[in-house]
């Protein structure tokens, strides 16, 4: 068993909200990999190494993953899906653009908004705008997750030792507008 984290960076560093998801990621079980998807992004590859608890670190580098489109995130994460158990996303606004992308390609549910994980199957997450909590359980063979942040405590940002291994950016997915 094996979870994907999809990073979410500038290029140059990570953002917090994955290191929420790779607390997230290590109470699912199994080892740990992170995706980082850019242009230029080699500094946040090697910042991703360095998180404590994180196995290895895919990177993806290439002018379609630029801007983050979700499309194109979304087409980068289902190349290397096949792969994992769990694809978590931080329940950010770009997380829960590409996550329900993914799912609907992988023909999963998505379980939105994570805030404990009970077993690898069995999740908690806030329901009636957070007046309730349900208890969701998957058993869908990937599971896509988006994870609140403030449900999971941090990962150390530094500690890790996390090979980074390259592999092919996806071509450009966004479709092109043409005028009259």
């Amino acid at each position: 068993m094996t979870s994907l984290v999809i990073a979410e960076h500038d290029n140059a560093s990570i953002k917090g909200a994955t290191l929420n998801t790779v607390t997230a990621a290590k109470a699912c079980g199994g080892d740990v990999h992170v995706l980082v998807a850019g242009e230029n992004a080699a500094a946040a590859a090697q910042a991703a190494a360095q998180i404590a608890g994180v196995s290895k670190v895919i990177h993806a580098d290439g002018a379609s993953l630029k801007d983050g489109l979700a499309e194109n995130i979304a087409a980068q994460v289902l190349a290397i899906a096949g792969n994992y158990s769990h694809i978590l996303f931080p329940a950010t606004a770009s997380g829960k653009n590409a996550a329900p992308r993914v799912a609907a390609k992988l023909d999963v549910a998505q379980i939105s908004d994570i805030t404990a994980v009970i077993a690898a199957d069995t999740f908690e997450r806030p329901i009636y705008a957070g007046n309730a909590i349900a208890t969701v359980q998957s058993a869908d063979a990937t599971k896509v997750i988006t994870v609140r942040g403030t449900g999971f405590d941090a990962a150390a940002a530094t500690g890790g030792s996390a090979t980074v291994e390259a592999v092919l950016a996806v071509a450009d997915r966004q479709e092109r507008l043409r005028g009259p």
